[in-house]
This record gives C-alpha cells, structure tokens and sequence, in this order.
C-alpha cells in the first residue's frame, strides 16, 4: 500500500469512496470534494500496490485549525476550544483494505506534519454508532472530550483528541 497526497485528478475516485461510506459519513458533490483538495491541511490517498499513481482505495481529509471557512459543526466546536489543532474531517476505506493498518498509517503521516499544532481532534459517530472507528479512535491514544448531536441529521458524534 502507497500512501500519497491526493491531487485533483483523484476527485471521481475520491467522491465515489466517500459517498459509499455514507452514513459513516456526510455525503459530499464533486465541488465539495474539489474544495477539501484546495484548502485540506493534508489529504492523503491509499493506493494498493507498488504504483502510486494507482486508484485510490482509501482517503483522509485533514485541516488545520481553527480559521479554515468550513461550515461544519464539529469543526466548529474545536475552534471553540482548541488554540492550534489538527482535525480529521473524514477518513473513508474501501472495504477490501479494512484491517490492513491503512488508518494507523494515515494518522501517523498526518501527525507527522503537526508543525506546532497541539492535539489531533476527531469527532466519531455514536448515532448511528461506528463501532470500527470508536475502537480505532480508542487504540491509537485519543481521550473522549465531549459529545455533540445535529437534530438536523440526527446524528450524536464523540468528540476526540489526542495531545501531539
């Protein structure tokens, strides 16, 4: 497995593993998925095999914060209480590289470019709950710092984060 920055012509394969994750999370449109590629702190692509210019089969989208324009509600509610954070926005895997270490290596090389950032923070659905990424989240060090719920979706997220 090859992990790379992902570039813009990634987007189809992008928006088509993203929107097959969906409720695990937010469906997104090409132009969405467009804006995360020009403004992301760090989006990384998994591409399986030694080619690393192959199809991705798994993302992570990863700001900086606070003071990117995202109109997110757990983005906004760690602006709120971290000074200078990474967030994991999203990390989606197609199912055939599940328990491959794909996630673990995706935080790994995003943490590695925390430049004065102190903490990672990531949110985790717990309605409907996402039993895979709450014990990820658990094993790779993160406290839970909260919780959060959206009557307009319906959904309640945990809160995390991990000191850098």
């Amino acid at each position: 497995m090859q992990i790379r920055p992902a570039t813009i012509d990634d987007l189809d394969r992008l928006l088509a593993l993203n929107n097959a994750a969906v409720p695990a999370v937010n469906e997104l449109s090409a132009d969405e998925m467009a804006w995360f590629i020009d403004v992301a702190w760090c989006l990384l692509v998994a591409v399986p095999g030694p080619d690393p210019a192959g199809e991705p089969a798994a993302l992570l989208v990863g700001l900086d914060g606070p003071g990117v324009p995202y109109a997110s509600h757990n983005y906004a509610w760690f602006s709120e209480r971290y000074e200078r954070f990474l967030y994991v926005d999203r990390v989606v895997v197609d199912p055939s590289g599940f328990r491959m270490g794909i996630g673990r290596a995706f935080y790994e090389a995003f943490m590695a470019t925390a430049d004065g950032h102190g903490h990672l923070c990531a949110e985790v659905n717990t309605v409907p709950r996402n039993e895979r990424s709450l014990a990820f989240h658990d094993a790779m060090g993160f406290a839970d710092v909260g919780e959060q719920s959206d009557g307009a979706t319906g959904k309640t997220v945990r809160m995390y984060a991990r000191e850098l």
